[in-house]
């Protein structure tokens, strides 16, 4: 019956009727108990129709157990509540427990003193009730009547024997006239003083019938009776529901034949026999309940007891209460008030006195605390309210950003992020910056060590296999010294960097075509004209004369070709899109390499629906001859491997798809996206220009190439290129180089 606080004001009629409301309960249990125990005590008395039986004394036992249990709960909950009252310090706590405990000792002195003189009193009478004399007087009834029936069973088994040996000498009249041996036993049944008999097969089957009195058909006997026959007993079959004895036994002179004979017995003493061990295991079953009746007793009493005592704490606590509910409301308010409900208040009474002054300053008090209340959580709102507008900005803009808590953790992940870093922000939030992502934890203690509120660098960073340039820009969130929450924007500039710098080489390329072109063709017409002029009048060392010559020739020869390739990078032509067949380009490629005996085998795979799209044939058959070459060149270089070039290709979707796979030695594992560079190469005598002219074509069209191993083979590369399926990109889409 704990005493909560008031949660508005519109409350104050309920408080004042509170305590009323929470004796219910125990009024409710007080009256339940008197009435069941009551009942229960007139019913096994046997003061009623109702006959005391063991469901009986079940139900009475945990009805009044249960009315037991309550009291006991209600009980309790009020010791606690007491109990934690009195640890609380509470006011008027101690006057309470003082006001309970009186009362409950007054209350349970008589009620014990009872319930010592009824358990000695119901242990007296009960030992009088399960005596040995009241047993001995039981069983010899139950000896007496068995007697009669045993004497009526051996008599049956006598008669049933005689009459067996009577039936076996007559197994030629069985055999040839079964009228007649019917007649036979019909006769010999109603001279043995039977009710009828029968000859049965093992299965039960009758194979004839002597009933004495049609109107008393025999009835079934038990399988496991006969089955006991068939080893050779006379079974006897006891009494049931009715009052007839019977007897089987096997004819020994007949195959498969058992003689059953049925005998009445007195009913009277049948029915007297079956009523006196219904009696004496009634009596059996009482005399060893005895202990569980002895306890439904004694929770009789003990409920009767804990109905005084409860009437005297509802007493004493209805006292108390009344003396000190206007500090209790009070300080239930300030608890109240101390887990955020601010919305509780404080009934007063004029007879309050100082207390209700007291009450109404809480009141007050409760009433500024809400307006502060209300205006922080307007504030918090708005503060909200903006987190999610930058919320929003980040996640639209194509900057990464990522935030930096001041122990270094990572409080947030843009999308734009996630997709630079190839990270997941659930995955990365709460870790530390520098186990993510090393490469901008040393740009965090650079600007750390910096001491300046902004701070940029660029980084190179391994994502997804390829090394990426990014922009990074660390900005502290105040200027004040010392550790700081961090903003990380992150920019990729991969490609601008890529686009710069092969802009840069191309150039460069167009300067060093120009100058060294210019001399090339002079320094090989005077090596001519130096062979037909001096080569016949020089007779010594003829041989080494027209090696070196030669010597010259060809190394202008092989400049010129790299020249040429500086030109063809320097100045690429624009493309002229046509529509054409992609197919096309890929037979033109390999049949070309073909050609050459080169002890590579070389395979297809071009599928027989074409691949349309705007393309410039000129330039795609330059790419994938370029390509084709490579993959030549590595094979010819790798040592011990059957040379294989396989050229895949499939539409899918939008896109036409082309593989370019080898089996050579394959891209190193570091950095070669930067083949794709000028002037980057892993040939001693290639320029770096091949795979750099190559992008630059299959980027005009719209593509993507990416180098990457080969699949399914211990080594080897594969060159795999996405065109679109569509329109040729306009030049607005065309990257810029």
């Amino acid at each position: 019956m704990t005493t909560h606080p008031i949660h508005t004001e519109s409350d104050v009629p309920f408080l004042m009727e509170r305590r009323r409301f929470l004796l219910f309960p125990g009024l409710f249990a007080v009256a339940g108990a008197l009435i069941t125990g009551a009942i229960s005590f007139v019913v096994l008395m046997g003061l009623t129709p109702v006959e005391p039986t063991d469901t009986i004394v079940t139900i009475a036992t945990v009805v009044n157990g249960g009315f037991v249990l309550l009291l006991c709960v209600l009980i309790g909950r009020e010791v606690l509540r007491m109990v934690r009252a009195r640890r609380q310090g509470r006011a008027a706590s101690r006057l309470h427990v003082r006001i309970v405990v009186l009362f409950s000792i007054v209350a349970a002195l008589p009620a014990l003193l009872v319930a010592i003189v009824a358990s000695v009193t119901l242990d007296l009478g009960l030992d009088r009730w399960f005596g040995m004399r009241t047993r001995a007087i039981v069983e010899s009834s139950i000896s007496v009547a068995r007697a009669y029936v045993n004497e009526n069973a051996r008599n049956l088994q006598g008669t049933t024997l005689s009459m067996a040996y009577d039936l076996d000498q007559q197994r030629q009249l069985f055999n040839l006239d079964r009228g007649g041996f019917q007649d036979l036993m019909t006769e010999q049944a109603r001279g043995r003083s039977l009710l009828g008999a029968q000859i049965l097969r093992l299965d039960g089957q009758p194979v004839l019938k002597a009933d004495v009195d049609d109107t008393k058909p025999l009835p079934v006997p038990p399988a496991d009776a006969l089955q006991q026959a068939a080893e050779g007993n006379l079974v006897f079959i006891p009494p049931g529901i009715t009052n007839l004895v019977g007897s089987i036994i096997r004819l020994r002179q007949i195959s498969n034949a058992y003689l059953y004979t049925v005998r009445a017995v007195d009913p009277e003493v049948i029915t007297a026999l079956r009523e006196m061990e219904e009696r004496s295991a009634e009596y059996s079953s009482l005399s060893d309940n005895r202990f569980g009746l002895q306890l439904a007793f004694g929770l009789l009493y003990l409920g009767i007891t804990l109905i005084v005592l409860l009437s005297a704490i509802c007493t004493g606590i209805g006292v108390a209460d009344r003396l000190v509910r206007p500090i209790r409301l009070l300080i239930g308010a300030a608890d109240e008030v101390s887990e955020g409900n601010l919305s509780v208040s404080v009934p007063v009474k004029v007879s309050d006195g100082d207390v209700g002054s007291l009450s109404n300053t809480f009141n007050n008090m409760i009433q500024q605390l809400r307006s502060q209340r209300s205006e922080l959580v307007n504030a918090k709102d708005v503060i909200d309210e903006r987190r999610r507008f930058i919320e929003a900005v980040l996640s639209g803009v194509t900057v990464g950003v990522i935030g930096i808590e001041r122990d270094g953790t990572i409080s947030m992940v843009n999308p734009s992020a996630e997709r630079i870093l190839d990270v997941d922000a659930l995955a990365v939030t709460g870790k530390k910056l520098e186990g993510v992502f090393p490469e901008i934890g040393r740009i965090r203690q650079a600007a750390a060590a910096s001491r300046r509120p902004e701070h940029q660098e660029e980084a190179k960073v391994r994502i997804r296999e390829r090394e990426r340039t990014l922009a990074v820009r660390i900005t502290s969130s105040e200027e004040s010294e010392g550790d700081q929450s961090l903003v990380v924007t992150i920019d990729d500039i991969t490609d601008l960097v890529d686009a710069q710098r092969t802009s840069a080489w191309a150039d460069v390329a167009r300067r060093i075509a120009h100058e060294i072109k210019n001399p090339l063709t002079p320094i090989q017409l005077s090596a001519e004209r130096i062979r037909r002029r001096y080569g016949k009048r020089i007779e010594d060392d003829r041989e080494v004369f027209d090696r070196c010559i030669e010597t010259i020739i060809r190394q202008v020869s092989d400049i010129g070709r790299m020249v040429d390739e500086f030109s063809t990078f320097a100045r690429m032509p624009k493309p002229t899109m046509e529509r054409i067949d992609l197919r096309d380009a890929l037979r033109e490629a390999v049949f070309m390499r073909e050609m050459g005996d080169h002890g590579i085998a070389f395979h297809a795979e071009i599928p027989d629906k074409p691949m349309l799209g705007s393309y410039d044939m000129r330039l795609l058959s330059q790419a994938f001859g370029n390509l084709v070459k490579n993959a030549v060149e590595s094979l010819e270089a790798t040592e011990g491997v059957e040379g294989r070039i396989v050229i895949r290709a499939k539409a899918d979707g939008d896109v036409h798809r082309i593989d370019i796979v080898d089996n050579g030695r394959g891209f190193p594992k570091d950095n070669r996206d930067r083949l794709l560079e000028p002037y980057m190469t892993t040939r001693e005598k290639g320029t770096g220009l091949g795979l750099a002219i190559v992008r630059k074509i299959i980027e005009d069209h719209g593509g993507t190439i990416s180098l990457e191993d080969a699949p399914d083979q211990p080594q080897g590369a594969m060159v795999r290129i996405v065109m679109p399926a569509g329109s040729a990109p306009s030049d607005a889409d065309m990257p810029r180089h």
